[in-house]
């Protein structure tokens, strides 16, 4: 969650993909073989099988309906005649070669970070609309570092599945987004500026009962509920030093982070009881609970040496039992488990002809 868009922008400009052929062959990276038919690099055991959803633009942030049924997805595909990231609704055994999904955000400003409401007739996301129509600049490097946009103009707003917008649930001044629904159906977790700081704040699906459940210095986002609503997973690049300390506030004060060094942690609901989780280096991110509730799934590059590739990796909530999971040469991050446990949609760099485009994959999954 947050304009986790800027990373794999980033990333496309230091990647230089292979080029993949139609049958069995070996990654012009590696040498490693691939089955490119179905997808699946042959170590990647969890995956069953593996179906691509899109072709072409950056594609990510694609979170189920309560029933599974259908899936929001945010994308800036130029054929799609976007300029930025706007939202499109999509049935899940749909796919999107040769036709455009319906556009449900309203085309205006800056969109990231949708999720169904439980009663499946709804969506939240988070937009910039109300701050202009235009898309807001997106600033990539600071001083010959990677930095992300925090958009002041950003407030969450509920829409139905036709895109018309029905209740906005924040209005103060900063930035709030990244907001994720428990699958209890009553809360609503989302990360806010409004204190000065970059927090976690969680609220009622109306927007009411505003509670702040993070307090350090540092930016906490991405969070989401475990299956059971007791827990929350979510990642932090929290400053330690004078001079990390320094630096976070200078870029903030700019609406701007510095996302390379961010560690995963876990507290309950209610923000007590918090514990980090990760303690791998580089940037652990884009968390998601395993169906189990006992081990995360999450995207990292603390193996890569040259800021890529990025894999997805599991681990027991209590920091145990690290497991690789894919094994690709780019990028795999925004991993999402269907409610029923069944399916993962992830975002990947594979299989996109040796260009920049990131596209959306389900696979069924097997533990």
């Amino acid at each position: 969650m947050i304009k986790n868009n800027a990373v794999y922008i980033v990333l496309f400009l230091l990647i230089v993909s292979c080029k993949q052929n139609t049958s069995k062959g070996e990654d012009a990276t590696t040498g490693a073989t691939k089955w490119v038919d179905s997808l699946i690099y042959p170590e990647e055991t969890h995956f069953k099988n593996i179906r691509q959803i899109t072709f072409g633009g950056d594609n990510a942030e694609a979170y189920w309906s309560f029933d599974d049924k259908q899936l929001v997805f945010q994308s800036n595909n130029k054929d799609w005649n976007v300029n930025c990231d706007q939202m499109f609704l999509m049935n899940a055994d749909e796919t999107f070669k040769d036709h455009i999904p319906p556009m449900i955000s309203t085309g205006k400003g800056r969109t990231t970070c949708a999720y169904f409401l439980p009663d499946n007739k709804h969506i939240i996301y988070a937009s910039t609309h109300l701050g202009a129509d235009e898309c807001p600049e997106t600033p990539l490097r600071k001083n010959g570092k990677y930095i992300w946009p925090i958009y002041d103009t950003y407030d969450i707003f509920v829409a139905d599945l036709e895109g018309n917008i029905t209740a906005q649930l924040t209005n103060e001044k900063g930035y709030d987004a990244e907001p994720t629904v428990s699958p209890k159906g009553d809360k609503i977790v989302f990360t806010s500026t409004r204190n000065g700081d970059i927090d976690l704040y969680t609220m009622n699906l109306d927007g009411s009962d505003v509670k702040q459940i993070t307090f350090e210095l540092g930016y906490d986002g991405g969070a989401f509920f475990s299956p059971d609503g007791t827990k929350i997973i979510f990642r932090s690049s929290r400053p330690k030093t004078e001079e990390e300390i320094k630096e976070y506030k200078d870029l903030l004060a700019e609406g701007l982070v510095q996302p390379t060094e961010m560690e995963l942690y876990i507290c309950n609901a209610d923000g007590s009881d918090l514990k980090q989780l990760t303690d791998l280096g580089n940037a652990n991110w884009s968390p998601f609970f395993h169906p189990s509730g006992k081990k995360i799934l999450f995207s990292s590059n603390f193996e890569s040496e040259r800021g890529f590739p990025f894999n997805l990796y599991l681990i027991d909530i209590d920091g145990k039992n690290l497991e690789r999971v894919t094994h690709s040469t780019t990028f795999d991050a925004f991993p999402v488990f269907s409610n029923d446990g069944k399916y993962l949609i992830f975002s990947s760099n594979r299989n996109n002809g040796g260009g920049h485009d990131t596209n959306l994959f389900i696979a069924e999954w097997q533990d």
